[in-house]
């Protein structure tokens, strides 16, 4: 679906990154989760503002969201999350499914426009680009268990 500039896909996302504690190099301190986790968010926040994607242009980038944690129960620790929301605009619904499919995904908001409606085409190619994407995904996650 191709959009006008007036009526720009405009989205709000936020994606909560997973942060777990762990010692540290040769004589340095054990790292806290929580502290885990920032570092993570600042790191992926510098890249969603200053990688360019195709498609999509990032246009705020929020990384004042308190972290915080959760206890797992399948390893029987606590896991600190810290969020980060973000305003992008976008040409095409198509490209940020990317975007929608990451694990680190929590939330959506349309911000623009209103109302969208979708022929026939545009549904079977948003169906095609997420099959892509999770295939890319499972590929993905068969080498990185192979090679353990």
């Amino acid at each position: 679906m191709d959009f006008t500039d007036e009526t720009k896909l405009r989205l709000k996302v936020r994606f909560d990154y997973r942060g777990e504690g762990k010692q540290g190099r040769l004589f340095s301190r054990w790292k806290e989760g929580e502290e885990v986790a920032e570092e993570i968010r600042e790191q992926k926040a510098i890249l969603l503002r200053n990688i360019p994607i195709q498609g999509v242009k990032i246009e705020d980038v929020n990384t004042n969201g308190e972290v915080y944690v959760v206890y797992d129960e399948t390893s029987d620790r606590e896991i600190a999350y810290a969020p980060v929301e973000f305003v992008l605009e976008a040409d095409t619904i198509e490209d940020v499914i990317p975007f929608l499919l990451r694990d680190e995904f929590r939330k959506v908001e349309v911000l623009s426009p209103a109302q969208i409606s979708l022929d026939k085409h545009q549904v079977e190619r948003i169906i095609y680009k997420m099959n892509e994407e999770l295939r890319t995904y499972r590929l993905y996650l068969e080498k990185r268990m192979n090679s353990r």
